[in-house]
């Protein structure tokens, strides 16, 4: 994530995809991904819960809390100045606030946004690899999310980073639900020999 986010920014790609890209009319066709990035890590674990699928909630929910907790931390401490949306004259894209608390943790590197959405859809993902349209839907959705930041309130280094980040926590926690599944099963049919 560091050595990607550095030769994007040294290589002034940043900027140019800023300018390029970050435009008000591109931003309407767009606001409500940042709507529905905020929203559905919220709602789509308690549907899944309410329907009965809590394995899957769980799966959900934790990608969602470890993404943002791990993105918010990365944030504390780089301070990355964020986009002007009002102006874009002057370039701005290399500015780091490093130190602890010297940005906050809402604006900066990596986005929230991007890394929920994607840890979110590659735990779906990893948790089921056949479900072709399933895999469409789910990298429809971060993408989605993911490059509606990078044209609005986000670098595109921050939403490549949130990308990557997310995908490493979405196949972690993917992995970890798909392995206790086995462990269930595996165990279940122990217990069922044993019994008979």
């Amino acid at each position: 994530m560091i050595f990607i986010t550095y030769g994007i920014v040294v290589s002034g790609l940043d900027w140019w995809y800023f300018q390029t890209f970050g435009v008000n009319d591109i931003r309407v066709l767009i606001f409500p991904a940042l709507i529905g990035g905020s929203l559905l890590p919220i709602l789509v674990p308690i549907v899944f819960f309410v329907k009965k699928k809590t394995s899957l909630a769980w799966a959900l929910g934790q990608s969602a809390i470890i993404g943002s907790i791990l993105s918010s931390i990365y944030k504390m401490f780089t301070g990355r100045i964020p986009p002007s949306l009002g102006s874009n004259v002057i370039d701005i894209s290399n500015g780091f606030r490093f130190g602890l608390y010297q940005g906050g943790i809402f604006w900066g590197w990596p986005s929230s946004h991007t890394t929920i959405a994607f840890s979110m859809a590659v735990a779906l993902i990893t948790i089921y690899p056949k479900n072709r349209l399933l895999k469409i839907l789910a990298l429809s959705y971060a993408l989605y999310v993911g490059l509606a930041v990078s044209v609005s309130i986000h670098w595109l280094s921050e939403f490549v980073a949130g990308a990557i980040l997310g995908s490493v926590i979405g196949t972690v926690v993917g992995r970890n639900f798909v392995n206790k599944k086995k462990i269930i099963l595996n165990n279940t049919i122990i217990d069922s020999n044993m019994t008979s």
